[in-house]
């Protein structure tokens, strides 16, 4: 709606990778426009870094950083970012386990497709980027796999105590310290919350 109201053009496709993807090259063949990339590009990995920027310079004695990932533009612009500063920062990705490429690409050291999408994380259900994964592979500490139930609890619990409207994709980065406390404990840990795309008639608790 908001695209809409700016007066921008919706062009529609299905869910999944492919899709997405011929939709995109046939606009491209047929306007001759330029590809940027959302996540797979060199500047736009540098842009997302500067979240860390910030947040570093605002918490300079922070020993951790925990950000939301799917195709690994933010989780591999963190991570240029913090290293550079300060190479024993921690950073860790969190994933929704529903959409787990990232997480089982890491572990095999070769890209994984993901198997479904089926995750109320509709920013994370994008596919590892071919040029964040050598990033994120080489220097992430780990990457947790979140239910959908911790997720939305995760969400609320933002929603209710810090009365801060944010989406499920990065409210999944509280998910991901709940769920790991103990691993925590006595850190100082950064967590990236980075949209608030919500459809106020479809909030995932119920009345």
């Amino acid at each position: 709606n908001n695209v809409i109201r700016n007066g921008g053009q919706i062009i529609w496709c299905d869910p999944n990778q492919a899709s997405r993807e011929k939709v995109l090259y046939d606009i491209l063949n047929k306007t001759k426009s330029i590809l940027v990339h959302p996540y797979n590009d060199e500047r736009i990995i540098e842009g997302q870094g500067t979240v860390a920027l910030e947040l570093i310079e605002q918490c300079p004695e922070i020993e951790a950083i925990i950000s939301p990932v799917s195709g690994g533009g933010l989780l591999g612009g963190t991570i240029c970012t913090a290293k550079k500063i300060n190479d024993k920062i921690k950073i860790y990705g969190a994933e929704p386990k529903e959409a787990d490429d990232a997480f089982r690409s890491i572990k095999s050291g070769v890209i994984k497709a993901n198997k479904s999408t089926n995750t109320i994380c509709d920013g994370l259900r994008a596919q590892i980027g071919t040029l964040t994964f050598p990033i994120i592979k080489n220097y992430v500490a780990d990457i947790f796999t979140i239910e959908e139930e911790e997720i939305i609890d995760s969400m609320r619990l933002i929603w209710e105590t810090m009365k801060i409207i944010v989406e499920p994709s990065c409210a999944i980065t509280l998910s991901a310290i709940i769920k790991n406390k103990k691993m925590f404990e006595g850190m100082k840990v950064g967590l990236i919350i980075s949209g608030g795309n919500v459809d106020l008639d479809n909030l995932p608790w119920g009345n």
